[in-house]
């Protein structure tokens, strides 16, 4: 038997609706169900509700009822135990979602079977530096990417910026963006900054909305040690996965590398990229 963590949108009815269903089949079939204890209260499953700390102990696979922010929430729970998780997708069209709500039986009976295929994603791991960040665990986990921008009132900030410890250059915009290949189609699209095929592993360093001459992406090994600094009386926030996390002020800043973990999404079949820029973009074959 195994043990499945749902994770939903608790803004989407259809994701309370299909967390309630899931849970009395899977525990009819003999399955342990598990969610956060925040979940379990919108779903009125109060009695599946675990702490965040005790969400991942002996689980099998995250199940992630949502769009591709809840798989985003899915894979920060669960990463670092190298726990898989299925997306379904309760969204849009998701760069991140694998199974549609009519296909979630069939997906969790061939996940039981073994009849699956794991794809690995490369996770930032973004250090806080020159400040205590409170509860968070460091380093922080980031799919998509980490952000150090402009406050929301704010002018342009300055940011200093070196790799592998050498001086690269000071940039002044509206913030940078240190993006994973996942990531490449998410903020750091909006910023004009390159597509990157998925599995890559690669850190893409984009600017928003740059006050000077080089305005280029930059697209970094995974080794890489990247250091961002606020420099000036300007401060910048900073995001993780569009989380914020703290305002930091000159003298503080981030540090992001790849990090030893990896996201693993569950694939029922090869999954084709090129189709779903297609649809995202509406191109036409011809």
């Amino acid at each position: 038997m195994a043990c499945f963590g749902l994770v939903l949108h608790q803004e989407r009815p259809e994701a309370v609706v299909l967390a309630v269903d899931a849970t009395r089949r899977l525990e009819a079939d003999g399955h342990q169900v598990r969610l956060l204890r925040t979940d379990a209260v919108s779903a009125g499953l109060n009695g599946h509700g675990v702490d965040e700390a005790d969400f991942v102990t002996g689980l099998d696979v995250a199940v992630s009822l949502g769009g591709d922010g809840s798989m985003l929430r899915a894979v920060h729970l669960v990463a670092a135990a190298n726990v898989p998780v299925i997306g379904v997708n309760l969204g849009q069209l998701g760069y991140l979602t694998e199974v549609e709500p009519g296909g979630i039986w069939e997906a969790l009976d061939q996940f039981l079977r073994g009849d699956y295929l794991l794809e690995s994603r490369m996770l930032l791991a973004v250090t806080v530096l020159g400040q205590e960040i409170g509860e968070q665990v460091l380093p922080l986990l980031a799919l998509n990417e980490s952000v150090l921008e402009k406050t929301p009132l704010g002018h342009t900030v300055r940011l200093d910026v070196s790799i592998d410890g050498q001086v690269f250059t000071p940039y002044a915009a509206d913030g940078l963006i240190v993006a994973t290949p996942t990531g490449s189609t998410a903020y750091n699209l909006s910023a004009r900054g390159p597509i990157v095929a998925p599995t890559h592993r690669a850190m893409v360093l984009t600017p928003v909305s740059p006050h000077m001459l080089f305005d280029r992406s930059l697209v970094l090994e995974p080794e890489t040690t990247l250091r961002i600094t606020v420099n000036g009386h300007r401060p910048a926030r900073l995001a993780v996965d569009g989380r914020t996390i703290a305002e930091l002020r000159a003298g503080e800043g981030i540090e992001c590398t790849a990090s030893p973990h990896s996201a693993q999404l569950v694939t029922f079949g090869p999954r084709d990229f090129h189709r779903i820029l297609k649809a995202k973009f509406g191109l036409s074959d011809r």
